[in-house]
């Protein structure tokens, strides 16, 4: 017998453990029992989308109604071509490579199950090419338990042949009514998931269920031992349905498991009380603002004052649309602390980012950020700025300002974690952009006040966050939402420009650009690359690069850009270029001539998609917008309409009409609702890649649970997490749901999703 935490090499064997292990990290029962079915093929019915992608590895069931068997045009041998009727509107065709060995068992009028890979061959048709296949029993068979002989090649045949007994093979099983198909691998298909599944589950022992029986009556939920059983191998649809409504529960058990550890462990130590006062530098901050706060800015202010004025450690998510007006909120906070005689540390992404916020902190504070200055304000602190690529004599003083406590406030990027990096007093960290860093540099910066004592956490992003995913990746953070935007803020048109249809429109496009710089204002012009780098070796293939040669480069570089801007359309004004690839003074400097007015129209790539404020530039022109993401475009749009005079945002595209991209695209341009847009992005992207192994680097993932649509999944799941871990902190009393959270869902997701 088997039990969940068993080792798959003790119950299936060390060579198929290995390929388990390899092709999906699984080494237990339980990894291996919660690898879900992604569908379930139904008699006659495609085992797969009616449209697989080009490559997919897919299985089909149904009856072979015609072969025709054709000499290979360039070698010796056969093809057989074949169509098999799955109920589809149209059959299914495969060809094999050895018609002359296959056609007296692939013939007309035989049922056959086809496991194999998907090639198109013309816009509108698409084929099995040599696939593995079994031939199934008649229909008129059903009673017939064992067949004599296994008929078939390959993965299936192998699948037959575990299912083989003493009589011959058990073909009840091709009979099942719902027939499970798992996310499968070229090397590790689904038959050979299923074949190892159902040993595993001949073999489980009863599983002591973890969830209180109590909460499953509450919820109508299946014991764990059913819904794992049932999940693989239903009889009726309802099955499936019980099954996944338990299943899914116990994904977000597992996530707000642990999220609800790491806000209990933070809740353990003790931070600096820093409360407010009425006569330091943050109320004459508050005089001097030259603009009346929006009520929604007063009210965050007030929920982050608070949590500072305790002894617990502030855990706080900011979060608020582009130009919302967060970076005031977070400064008056910061100001707060340096009240308390403390210093505070806002970590940010990009040096060109820190920089602006160096610049723009300077800028608001006025005398009150230039202590040790002539001329400093009473209350006076000092602001300093430390990056990577700072001077040597640089750097040397931003640190011996920190580690002294001369500094009150320190910005910077990633330099900020450096060991060689010290402060005196580190009572509060803001976290910019905070998708940008992961759990352990928010930490590793924490880490950095005295012994005993944890800095107070803000974190920031521009990118609205729906509820249940606010609650499942960041469930140990306290929300505040700024929705309004600050006074003087200016709407912003968005307009989608189709190259291919109308390519008049972009000659508009850089006329609309002179006129606004005629009347004084600036422009960015963004491109979704910088250009070949000379010192790179070539990064695509062969065939890519010769295409690429006879037909062009399918998306247009900033340099070219510049270069073609500077030369014709936009010869009469000052263009500069910015990107990731130039030196970090040179950055720092074309962002500096831009700030001032020195450069007209600023030909980018997204280094400027966060944090940048030039109040006076209105129009931003995309180009190749179909290649940006909706968030990303939503981000890049907020640097306009930051001043008094409107924005206009001009989203160029070659995107065919009719399709998702330029539906993307549409739906940007017709809403400047952040929130309404990041469930829009997380749809298109499909909630499985921003969870899958793709882009995580584990096999792993949210299989059931919907972080768009489960939100009171998500509810009921964090209430009782909190609860359990209130009670029984590191789950000693609970073994089985600590199994379950380990098992379901690592801690490298946690991470991941935290970044998502």
């Amino acid at each position: 017998m088997a039990t969940l935490s068993d080792r798959l090499d003790h119950v299936l064997g060390v060579k198929a453990a290995e390929r388990l292990t390899e092709a999906f990290d699984m080494t237990t029962v339980e990894d291996l029992l919660r690898h879900y079915p992604v569908r379930y093929a139904t008699q006659g019915q495609p085992l797969t989308e009616e449209e697989p992608e080009e490559s997919a590895h897919i299985t089909v069931i149904g009856r072979i109604t015609k072969t025709e068997l054709r000499p290979m045009k360039n070698r010796r041998g056969s093809l057989l071509k074949v169509q098999l009727d799955t109920g589809a509107p149209r059959p299914i065709e495969a060809t094999f490579f050895n018609g002359d060995k296959v056609r007296y068992l692939v013939k007309e009028g035989v049922r056959a199950m086809m496991s194999g890979t998907v090639h198109w061959w013309r816009p509108d048709r698409w084929n099995l090419s040599h696939p593995d296949y079994l031939i199934l029993p008649d229909k008129a068979e059903a009673g017939v338990e064992e067949l004599t002989s296994v008929r078939g090649s390959g993965a299936l045949r192998g699948l037959a042949q575990s299912a083989k007994g003493a009589g011959g093979v058990d073909a009840s099983f091709f009979e099942r009514e719902f027939v499970p198909v798992y996310p499968a691998t070229a090397k590790v298909q689904s038959w050979d998931l299923l074949a190892c599944i159902r040993q595993v589950l001949d073999q489980l022992d009863p599983i002591e269920d973890p969830l209180p029986a109590d909460l499953r009556e509450e919820r109508n939920l299946l014991e764990v031992t059913d819904a794992l059983r049932l999940i693989h191998l239903p009889e009726h649809k309802l099955d499936i349905e019980r099954a996944r409504e338990r299943l899914r529960f116990d994904e977000a058990l597992a996530l707000q498991l642990v999220l609800a550890e790491r806000r209990h462990e933070v809740e353990g130590r003790t931070a600096p009380a820093c409360p407010p006062r009425t006569d330091g530098i943050a109320a004459a901050f508050d005089e001097r603002l030259p603009f009346e706060l929006t009520e929604g800015q007063r009210q965050v202010i007030d929920e982050i004052g608070a949590d500072l004025s305790r002894t617990r450690p502030m855990h706080r998510l900011l979060q608020g649309e582009v130009g919302s007006g967060k970076t005031i909120v977070a400064l008056h906070a910061m100001l707060q602390v340096v009240d308390s005689g403390r210093q505070c540390a806002l970590l940010a992404p990009t040096e060109v980012l820190a920089a602006q916020h160096y610049r723009s902190v300077r800028a608001m504070l006025g005398d009150l950020g230039t202590a040790g200055e002539l001329g400093a304000g009473e209350h006076a602190t000092k602001v300093v700025l430390l990056t990577g690529s700072m001077s040597a004599s640089a750097r040397k003083a931003a640190l011996l300002d920190a580690v002294t406590g001369e500094a009150g406030l320190v910005i910077g990027t990633h330099a900020l974690i450096q060991d060689a990096v010290e402060f005196f007093d580190l009572g509060l960290v803001v976290v910019d952009e905070q998708h940008r860093f992961g759990v352990e540099q928010r930490d590793a910066l924490r880490a950095k006040a005295k012994n005993g004592i944890s800095p107070h956490l803000l974190v920031m992003t521009a990118t609205p966050i729906p509820r249940t995913i606010a609650m499942t990746t960041l469930g140990d953070l306290e929300t505040s939402t700024l929705t309004q935007l600050p006074r003087g803020r200016s709407p912003i048109t968005s307009k989608v420009v189709a190259r291919k249809l109308h390519p008049g429109w972009v000659e508009r496009a850089w006329e609309r650009i002179l006129e606004e710089v005629g009347q004084g204002r600036q422009a960015y012009v963004v491109c979704s690359r910088i250009g070949e780098d000379p010192d790179a070796p070539p990064a695509k293939g062969k065939k890519a690069a010769k295409q690429e040669e006879k037909e062009g480069p399918t998306t247009q570089a900033a340099v070219d850009m510049y270069e073609t801007l500077s030369a014709g359309p936009l010869a009469g004004v000052r263009v500069g270029l910015l990107h990731g690839r130039l030196p970090s003074d040179e950055k720092d400097h074309v962002m500096r001539q831009f700030n001032d007015g020195a450069i007209d129209v600023l030909v980018c790539t997204t280094v400027v998609e966060v944090g940048v404020d030039v109040p006076n530039a209105t129009v931003m022109v995309i180009v190749d917008a179909d290649r940006f993401g909706v968030s990303q475009l939503h981000q890049l749009r907020g640097r306009i309409g930051r001043g008094e005079h409107p924005g206009l945002c001009l989203l160029i595209t070659d995107a065919a009409p009719g399709g998702t991209a330029m539906a993307r695209l549409e739906a940007v341009a017709a809403t400047t609702d952040g929130f309404e847009l990041s469930v829009l992005d997380l749809r298109q992207r499909r909630e499985g890649d921003v969870l899958g192994s793709a882009q995580s680097g584990t096999a792993r993932s949210l299989r059931l649970l919907s972080l768009l649509d489960d939100l009171e999944v998500i509810t009921a799941a964090q209430e009782l997490a909190r609860q359990v871990v209130a009670e029984d902190p590191g789950l000693v009393k609970h073994p089985g749901l600590a199994g379950m959270m380990h098992a379901a869902v690592d801690g490298e997701r946690i991470e991941y999703l935290a970044k998502s």
